[in-house]
């Protein structure tokens, strides 16, 4: 079953990984995060509009590993959260917050 998640700065969303919003305003305007089955469980894809920006999945360690498209960093992350912002952080679309 593929599931499907729009993060939006003005309604934060809820993840499959539980609350979302310790990211703030640190995630672009409009991500998407979907996941797909995978012969060693799911795995999940980062989505602008259209454009693949990465997937990650949970190794056998219990680490999240992010696998930015075009990249050969393979970064073991301690939570989804730093693999989804890894993936946005090499694709340059983290908002800064001036606040």
């Amino acid at each position: 079953m593929i599931t499907q998640e729009v993060v939006n700065n003005q309604t934060l969303a809820k993840s499959e990984f539980g609350d979302i919003d310790q990211l703030g305003d640190a995630l672009a305007p409009e991500i998407e995060i979907d996941s797909v089955p995978d012969e060693f469980g799911e795995l999940y894809r980062v989505w602008n509009s259209y454009h693949l920006l990465g997937t990650f999945y949970q190794n056998l360690n219990g680490k999240w590993v992010a696998q930015p498209c075009n990249r050969d960093e393979r970064p073991c992350c301690d939570t989804p959260e730093l693999a989804q912002l890894f993936i946005l952080a090499v694709n340059g679309l983290l908002v800064a917050d001036v606040a």
